[in-house]
């Protein structure tokens, strides 16, 4: 599987923007999908997982309530929409393909991924 991520610039706090991430391969539905992200100096972390049906989500505390993600199976993409953009959601993100093909509402893991895409890079100014 490869992941091409885009959709990254450079944006004011306050304001939205919408990554995607498209996927290689034939097998894209079959799996559970995440978004991380990694800021300088920082370890990389979980931001939002989906099923592989899209019907359940979970999201770290840090950004539930302004984040969503989605997928498109037929398009074999998933989004991140990322409103009310704050100053620390500067990073570069990440899409991941969820290793096996068990989804969990618990915070993901970078070990629990398989396959990862290059990050796209996001900038909140203040």
């Amino acid at each position: 599987v490869q992941l091409q991520a885009s959709g990254g610039g450079l944006i004011q706090a306050g304001g939205s923007l919408r990554l995607s991430c498209a996927a290689s391969g034939r097998t894209f539905s079959m799996y559970p999908m995440g978004w991380f992200r990694q800021a300088p100096g920082k370890e990389r972390e979980f931001v939002a997982g989906i099923s592989r049906n899209g019907v359940y989500t979970n999201y770290a505390n840090s950004v539930k309530d302004r984040f969503t993600i989605s997928r498109d199976n037929a398009k074999n993409t998933v989004y991140l929409l990322m409103n009310s953009l704050k100053y620390e959601d500067t990073a570069v993100y990440y899409c991941a393909v969820r290793r096996g093909q068990t989804y969990t509402s618990s915070t993901w893991g970078p070990e629990d991924m398989d396959y990862w895409g290059k990050g796209t890079l996001v900038t909140v100014s203040s």
